[in-house]
């Protein structure tokens, strides 16, 4: 072998040693630098005309396919999961801890201990008064946690539209990487520097929304969700965000456009197609999905159950309840009831054994023949009948008579006068019970139930379901009717000119917080039904309390898995990808060692040379 060859294998040596040099300092230069792929440069030993010789081979970025789609699915789901998990907990916060200050049971927990002390002390002006003031407090308990509710739901719309924009503006810059990348000529270094930042953008993304990554063999990517939606290809989809502003307890998702009353989020694609991402259940999973689970369905289950409550709680004390009459017919047996004064809203109940087992139903009157047929089974079991009462008694016996078919008899024997009786003679039914519920609009003068808590321009509460029914939202107009405020006699006074010292309407008020109950309806919630509450005022109260700690639990509980679970991938991310300055400075040895080996080669070729010269001369 020459002197030449000799120079030229050293040189090589040299050339490929600081090309793994360069690379190398800059691994360390990027130790622990989030999303920085760790590269290493190959040595070739090539055949030349008279000897070998090294060359570098292609800069290598470690990638792992599987694990990085692994990752971010995981990603992904805990976006979904951190979002739920913090918002509930707020939500559990607001409703307070049972006992605390503040907390809806506490607010309850006093107004009922003030009637308490009323009905022992009913002609006492300032027990009087301060009954009045602990049923305002209740009231305004109601009122902030729907304010607070509903503003919780306008957050999460302002950072819908952060979020879109965000998104937009990583799709452009993902979509810029990818015309980069289908350069072939652009430089090992600054491909494998894009790559990494292409990484980057993916997962910011995938924290966002459900991805399924195609990576392609010229280091460009394709996005589509996991429903199928194109979100980049070639070019990139635009999301949006149209904002439905001021959000109340009535703006609600509706899958017809007209009558939504949130904010329309949306992606228009590559091709031109533009998809409703809420209406068409486009995202499975990640940030965005999260946030619109809870602005339609935590939030607004959430809002559901505190107008339970307020209606709960306002015909708690203005219901009339009235016995049927016990009757007989013949063979048949049953009870009747006056039902003239039923109002849009109220209702009648009967219970009754048919087949050895005893069965309840409630007819709701309902005047918005839109709700009709109405026809459903409550959280107590009950089965909840709605008729339309506009034809008048005889007509409500006839449509209530369809509805239960053979076993009952229904008519009406005269007035407003309904009649249930059992079939007699066949005694496959036996009636136990049939009590309307009215709602008492008279101060005084119409029985010992009293309007203390009324709707918006003092209006009673009925829970008429005309519209979107009386109940949506009730809970933020709840207020004290004005006229007990004004006159606290009026807390015990049923009577004109009664006795201040009658605890009579006190403590039928009292009697119905403890035993009359109520269910919720079946809720506004999209997909599903609503949690349904069921029992006293004090029953709904704590159900709702219990559910959302629960769900807060669960959410954060779920959270702290799925953290879990990407903090196990970002750890075998770490060991795939990352930088060990350790093993790093142990290479860095080992090129010293090879450069000082072919720099001495290279300074005895040079002495040779001399040598040479000098005997030459």
């Amino acid at each position: 072998m020459g002197l030449s060859v000799t120079l030229s294998n050293a040189l090589s040596g040299m050339r490929v040693g600081q090309s793994a040099l360069d690379v190398l300092s800059h691994n360390v230069a990027n130790a622990g630098t989030p999303g920085y792929h760790r590269r290493s440069v190959s040595v070739i030993d090539s055949l030349g005309v008279n000897s070998t010789y090294a060359r570098e081979g292609q800069l290598q970025r470690t990638f792992n396919q599987a694990l990085q789609s692994h990752y971010t699915r995981a990603v992904s789901d805990s976006g979904f999961s951190s979002v739920q998990a913090g918002y509930l907990d707020r939500v559990q916060i607001l409703f307070g801890k049972p006992g605390t200050t503040g907390s809806l049971d506490s607010a309850f927990a006093d107004f009922e201990s003030s009637l308490n002390s009323l009905s022992t002390s009913p002609d006492n002006f300032a027990t009087r008064a301060e009954t009045v003031q602990k049923a305002q407090v209740l009231a305004g308990t109601l009122n902030r946690f729907t304010s607070d509710i509903q503003s919780l739901r306008r957050e999460i719309e302002s950072k819908l539209a952060t979020s879109v924009d965000d998104i937009n503006s990583q799709l452009q810059s993902l979509e810029k990487i990818n015309g980069r990348l289908i350069d072939q000529g652009i430089d090992p270094g600054s491909r494998a520097t894009l790559m990494d930042q292409r990484d980057r953008l993916i997962g910011s993304l995938s924290e966002q929304m459900d991805l399924t990554v195609d990576y392609r063999t010229d280091g460009t990517v394709a996005l589509m969700t996991r429903s199928g939606v194109g979100v980049l290809d070639g070019k990139a989809s635009v999301f949006s965000f149209a904002s439905a502003g001021a959000l109340s307890a009535n703006s609600q998702f509706n899958a017809n456009d007209a009558l939504t009353g949130v904010g329309k989020l949306s992606v228009t694609t590559a091709s031109g197609l533009n998809i409703d991402l809420v209406k068409q259940n486009v995202l499975r999973s990640g940030e965005l999905k999260g946030l619109i689970d809870l602005r339609d369905n935590h939030l607004v289950q959430a809002q559901d159950q505190l107008d339970n409550i307020a209606g709960a709680l306002a015909l708690s004390m203005s219901t009339q309840a009235t016995a049927g009459t016990g009757v007989t017919s013949g063979a048949n047996v049953g009870y009747e009831v006056d039902i003239g004064d039923v109002q849009n809203g109220n209702e009648f109940t009967f219970s009754f054994l048919q087949g050895g087992v005893q069965k309840s139903v409630r007819v709701v009157r309902v005047d918005d023949t839109s709700k009709l047929p109405l026809d459903y089974s409550d959280a107590n079991g009950a089965r909840v009948i709605g008729l339309d009462f506009s034809g008048g008694t005889a007509s409500v016996a006839s449509q209530l008579q369809d509805e239960l078919g053979t076993g009952l008899i229904v008519t009406n024997p005269s007035g407003n006068v309904l009649r249930i009786t059992d079939d007699g003679a066949a005694g496959t039914t036996d009636m136990y019970s049939l009590t309307k519920r009215v709602t008492s609009s008279a101060l005084q003068g119409g029985g010992t139930a009293l309007q203390l808590f009324v709707d918006l321009n003092n209006s009673a509460f009925t829970n008429s379901l005309d519209g979107v029914g009386q109940m949506r939202g009730f809970a933020g107009r709840i207020s004290v009717n004005p006229a007990v405020v004004q006159d606290n006699k009026l807390m015990v006074q049923y009577q004109l000119g009664g006795s201040l010292g009658d605890a009579a309407r006190v403590n039928a008020i009292v009697s119905n917080l403890e035993d009359l109950r109520f269910a919720g309806g079946p809720g506004s919630v999209r997909n599903g039904a609503s949690s349904r509450l069921a029992g006293t005022v004090s029953d709904f109260i704590s159900q709702a309390i219990n559910y959302q700690g629960n769900a807060a639990a669960s959410a954060i509980a779920d959270n702290d898995t799925q953290k879990l679970t990407l903090d196990a991938l970002g750890e075998r991310l770490e060991a795939d990808y990352g930088v060990d300055v350790d093993e790093e400075m142990a290479r860095l040895m080992e090129l010293q060692n090879a450069f000082a080996a072919n720099a001495r080669v290279m300074s005895v070729a040079q002495e040779l040379i001399q040598s040479l010269l000098s005997s030459v001369r």
